[in-house]
């Protein structure tokens, strides 16, 4: 598994240097407008704004009647905000969908986007706490208002829990020794920082130290953000969010990312379909797949943005 994480942390750490200085270069741009198939005057959701690559790119996609409704619970994305009468920005993580766009009159809509990767400003700003390539607070938190930190994580999750995660998010090969150990760490000095983690992770490392960092910190990233949870709910609402005919469009930088939107994409649902001896499966999916198999970044991208090299990109039309 290529991970979002893995990537950034090797660019920037200097194996795979990435030139670019923006905030956010917005991955497979053209392929995510192209699979949204915009209308002119429709109404119309970027899940994640970020640093407003796809936002800027559909507004100029739309006419005088067209409308977009951008999400983004990181408060450092409200300094994208474009000024554009067409544009209405909602400071929430995106499981909150379709409550939001009721408030705004976004519901039915002619297409939803979601880039589900992190920004390189994220790990760029130290104090967040994301990349341990910064000695900060052990924070890793998206929305800053309130919620668990990584440090109230590590310091709180027992040996199984821990385990768990870091299985399961990061793909540590040693999460069952990694865990213990961190166990024991906490019982001699509370975490505090990154470099508190760092110093029991150093000698645990296994392979490339910068790669299994990454992963380390990706799981804790997962966990601390309720990433998976939270895309569950946001696909969920997609059948209501849609209109007949509109686009979703998801890119995703993960396997257990890209496993979920596939699945749900493909039954419409996360239910258990059971088939019915005499008439077959029950449940029909809502959606018409688009991308029959996931769209992934050309050549060219992938020698301008490394970060790229895991994305895929999934689109489907709501029947």
């Amino acid at each position: 598994m290529a991970t979002d994480e893995t990537n950034l942390e090797l660019d920037k750490s200097g194996s795979n240097k990435n030139n670019t200085t923006d905030y956010h270069v917005p991955v497979m741009l053209n392929e995510a407008i192209d699979g949204l198939n915009i209308q002119p005057n429709g109404t119309y959701i970027d899940c994640t704004m970020g640093g407003g690559g796809h936002t800027k790119e559909i507004l100029k996609h739309l006419g005088d009647k067209g409308k977009l409704i951008a999400f983004d619970q990181d408060a450092d994305a409200g300094k994208n905000v474009p000024k554009d009468e067409r544009f209405i920005f909602v400071p929430q993580n995106f499981r909150h969908l379709n409550r939001f766009l009721k408030l705004y009159d976004g519901l039915p809509a002619d297409g939803l986007l979601a880039d589900l990767g992190v920004s390189s400003h994220q790990f760029d700003e130290g104090d967040r706490g994301f990349s341990f390539r910064y000695d900060a607070a052990l924070d890793m938190r998206m929305d800053q208002r309130g919620g668990r930190t990584a440090a109230d994580i590590a310091n709180s999750y027992s040996a199984d829990q821990l385990q768990q995660m870091l299985s399961m998010y990061g793909e540590v090969t040693n999460a069952k020794t990694l865990a213990a150990a961190l166990v024991d760490a906490k019982k001699q000095r509370p975490y505090r920082s990154i470099q508190d983690l760092l110093n029991v992770l150093s000698p645990m490392a296994k392979g490339n130290p910068n790669k299994y960092y990454a992963q380390v910190f990706q799981a804790f990233r997962i966990e601390v953000n309720e990433e998976m949870e939270a895309l569950k709910e946001m696909l969920m609402q997609i059948p209501q969010a849609l209109k007949s005919g509109g686009r979703a469009a998801i890119i995703t930088f993960h396997s257990l990312e890209d496993r979920m939107v596939k699945n749900f994409f493909k039954q419409g649902s996360f239910e258990t379909i059971e088939d019915d001896p005499l008439f077959g499966s029950r449940k029909v999916s809502p959606f018409k797949i688009i991308s029959k198999k996931p769209i992934e970044p050309t050549d060219k991208e992938l020698k301008q943005n490394p970060r790229s090299r895991s994305a895929k990109l999934r689109v489907v039309e709501k029947v």
